[in-house]
């Protein structure tokens, strides 16, 4: 049996948890052609769906608040002690499996928090004997609101050039671009191989669940009660006027604070169940008469594969533009309906149900095989290294 090339995988997610939705989906994928370590830097949702045929390894999490600052989420002592022993494990494992390729997820066009941590493993692997190949691995729409925009642009352009052989971008083309989102002064010469989206598993169509009526969802919850409460306080009028139920799936990482609070405020709200979470979110929005949610990347897919009316409600606060800008992208597609964050309110939330009631979301015609993709065109990089006459810039992305 020929022995399958070791994979490097570096997954932080922070805020919610699409990131680390995404890199399991890809994985999925990968392990049929590759042995695979999976480096996990952030918290692990209770019964989260975790392959069992990888190997993970948990740092001690680190996270962020809505600050955007950086937050010790593990049982050592302080936010400097996580950060060393995040280190050294991280370089530990590494020179223990010697990969042949290196993934790394969001930097260096995020994640400059993680540079201390990044750094030091981009710097060992380009010294490694071995030269495993070092690719990034995008979503499809970049933060690009940063008071250092072009600071931080420069630099993360610089860096591929320095350290990684290919960037992956998981979206399709048609929608959105990288260099829409990322704008360096100079051109970026880094390969660009676009990979489709990534959408996850088909629907469970043997998973039979009463009709759900309006599911309401923000992702991991993280910053999702007001739309959460919003919800609550317009399902009276809404029940009253229609008589359609509303499921709100809360998601784990909803502070246990707010989800108190909101299960105090559904007390006695006609025709409201709430979920703590759900392993997935398809199995709801299948029998779903409409949607409301944020729209971050995984929702954004869970909507496009079940096609179920949306209203969505990007989530805006501070510098964080990446979901307003899908929102409106897909809204621009026919694909669902958008209301701005700073508009939410419950009189406006039950004025946008009529609508959304009568909303059909049009045909669309995007590449949704992301995660096959990947895996296809890692392989091909590979042996794009492993066989110097070989071009990177002709892997073939069809």
């Amino acid at each position: 049996m020929v022995k399958k090339p070791l994979l490097f995988l570096y997954c932080q997610h922070s805020l919610g948890m699409g990131h680390l939705r995404r890199s399991i989906e890809i994985t999925k994928t990968l392990i049929d052609h590759f042995e695979i370590v999976f480096i996990n830097g952030g918290r692990i949702p209770e019964s989260f769906p975790f392959p069992d045929c990888i190997e993970s390894i948990d740092l001690p999490p680190l996270g962020m608040n809505a600050n955007g600052m950086l937050i010790n989420q593990s049982d050592l002592d302080d936010l400097n002690e996580a950060k060393r022993v995040r280190q050294e494990m991280i370089l530990e494992q590494f020179q223990k499996c010697q990969p042949d390729v290196v993934l790394i997820e969001l930097f260096p066009f995020g994640r400059k928090k993680f540079a201390f941590e990044l750094l030091p493993l981009l710097r060992l692997a380009k010294k490694s004997c071995r030269k495993p190949l070092i690719v990034c691995d995008l979503r499809d729409i970049l933060v690009n609101d940063r008071r250092d925009q072009q600071r931080h642009d420069d630099r993360a352009r610089w860096l591929c050039k320095r350290y990684f052989d290919a960037i992956l971008v998981h979206t399709d083309p048609q929608f959105a671009r990288l260099e829409e989102s990322f704008q360096p002064e100079k051109s970026l010469s880094t390969p660009v191989f676009y990979t489709g989206f990534v959408a996850g598993d088909a629907i469970n169509t043997n998973i039979i669940d009463p009709k759900p009526g309006i599911v309401v969802s923000a992702g991991g919850g993280n910053v999702g009660q007001p739309l959460f409460i919003a919800a609550i306080n317009a399902q009276p009028r809404i029940w009253q006027q229609y008589r359609i139920p509303m499921s709100i799936v809360a998601g784990p990482f909803l502070p246990e604070a707010d989800w108190q609070f909101i299960q105090h405020k559904a007390q006695n709200v006609p025709g409201l169940t709430l979920y703590r979470s759900v392993p997935d979110l398809k199995c709801l929005l299948q029998n779903a008469t409409v949607s409301i949610s944020q729209c971050g990347y995984n929702t954004s897919m869970d909507i496009l594969t079940t096609k179920v009316p949306s209203l969505l409600i990007p989530y805006a606060e501070g510098r964080e533009n990446e979901q307003t800008k899908r929102a409106f992208k897909l809204e621009k597609l026919g694909v669902a309906r958008v209301l701005a964050e700073t508009e939410l309110s419950t009189d406006r939330l039950i004025e946008e149900i009529a609508p959304l009631l009568e909303f059909k979301p049009l045909p669309f015609s995007l590449q949704m095989n992301g995660a096959k993709r990947s895996s296809e065109i890692l392989l091909q990089l590979l042996n794009c290294q492993q066989h110097p006459g070989l071009e990177k810039n002709n892997v073939m992305l069809a």
